[in-house]
């Protein structure tokens, strides 16, 4: 099964520092017939004015990815971490019991992001921020792991989460084609951050959402030059 959500059919709120589009109900967006997707709860595709952002908040229980598609996003918390997350690379918030954080564009231009929102495998974990470069040179025509808690991620370059679940995401060339098995019991959900693809035969564009399950194979062609990310996770 393949379920194409379209970007303009998106929730989403313009506040004009910041403008965001949800996949899945956040905030003051609802819509019951969208509260996630297996273990992920939350995807938002973020525009960050320059000099503006979130001010110090806290998160409880949840795994926090941010990938960073233009310019750069700086995080601060209240365990003592900061850092500087640039296009193309991921940072990782595992909330756990409890962290205050805030994020901030600090560039002189419009940074946007993907913020996906994870449930962990357990709650009460200990929280913990990380962030790695991962250079978009080294993901051609093959997906690879930015964050993962499945059992095949450990031990690799991939950033550690508290859930069976993976973010990937891979650059592809008009005309080159990648496969990636999904097992039974597994969901996935894959939005191109530019460019566009086919996925199993059904065409998505720049920033759509691809909610996939039931299928044994994901075959991903693109149509044209496309970077995408992906969350493969439990169903349930």
């Amino acid at each position: 099964m393949i379920e194409i959500r379209p970007f303009a059919t998106l929730g989403g709120a313009d506040h004009g520092w910041l403008k965001a589009r949800h996949h899945f109900a956040f905030a003051h967006y609802r819509d019951p017939a969208r509260m996630g997707w297996g273990r992920l709860r939350v995807w938002n595709d973020d525009e960050i004015a320059p000099g503006a952002g979130f001010d110090p908040h806290p998160h409880r229980d949840m795994e926090i990815v941010t990938y960073v598609r233009e310019g750069a996003i700086t995080h601060r918390d209240d365990l003592g971490n900061e850092g500087r997350t640039a296009a193309g690379d991921v940072q990782v918030m595992s909330a756990g019991t409890g962290i205050v954080h805030s994020e901030y564009n600090l560039e002189p231009v419009t940074t946007r992001i993907f913020q996906i929102w994870i449930l962990p495998d357990r709650r009460g974990a200990r929280p913990g921020w990380g962030a790695r470069r991962f250079p978009r040179a080294g993901r051609e025509a093959r997906l690879a792991v930015l964050a993962g808690g499945r059992p095949q991620d450990a031990g690799t370059a991939a950033l550690p989460i508290h859930a069976d679940a993976a973010v990937l995401a891979a650059t592809l060339r008009a005309g080159q084609t990648l496969r990636h098995p999904l097992a039974a019991g597994r969901v996935a959900y894959l939005v191109p951050a530019t460019g566009a693809v086919a996925v199993n035969g059904v065409a998505a564009t720049a920033r759509d959402g691809v909610a996939i399950r039931d299928e044994a194979e994901i075959a991903i062609a693109a149509r044209e030059d496309a970077e995408l990310v992906m969350v493969e996770t439990a169903a349930g």
